[in-house]
């Protein structure tokens, strides 16, 4: 049978920090410490994949392999950081399908390159961000 592949993409927010680190501070004030991670909603220019959603979609169909196991249906949520040059860091996976679909998703990330990273005022800053990846085998 053949396998059906369907991927969908979507960034959002993950709201995983304390109640001291919800208190924003103004856009104009950017963080002191060059460890600050902000949440995909704060900066004016959210991180992207180089070619957008649909370089990131052509990209994702082309590298990620589904997993061998017919009848197979649901998300992949990795969450990972993209940092002021780019490169991605601290993946962690919120939820999967299992057979092998964690180390996969993570596999397709690191190679997956350079991203544009986040700005705040023109400044490039670090930044979480997350995909949704359906797995469908049926």
């Amino acid at each position: 049978m053949k396998k059906i592949i369907f991927l969908a993409f979507a960034f959002f927010a993950i709201q995983i920090v304390s109640a001291q680190e919800q208190i924003s501070q103004p856009k104009d004030a950017i963080s002191q410490s060059e460890d600050k991670v902000y949440e995909f909603t704060e900066p004016d220019v959210k991180p992207k994949y180089p070619g957008g959603m649909e370089g990131l979609y052509k990209f994702m169909i082309k590298n990620f392999q589904q997993p061998n196991k017919e009848g197979l249906y649901g998300k992949v949520i990795p969450t990972f950081i993209v940092e002021t040059d780019g490169s991605i860091s601290d993946i962690k996976i919120l939820k999967d399908v299992g057979y092998g679909s964690v180390e996969e998703a993570i596999r397709v990330l690191k190679k997956s390159g350079k991203w544009i990273p986040a700005e705040i005022n023109g400044q490039k800053v670090r930044c979480l961000a997350s995909l949704s990846i359906t797995v469908n085998t049926r």
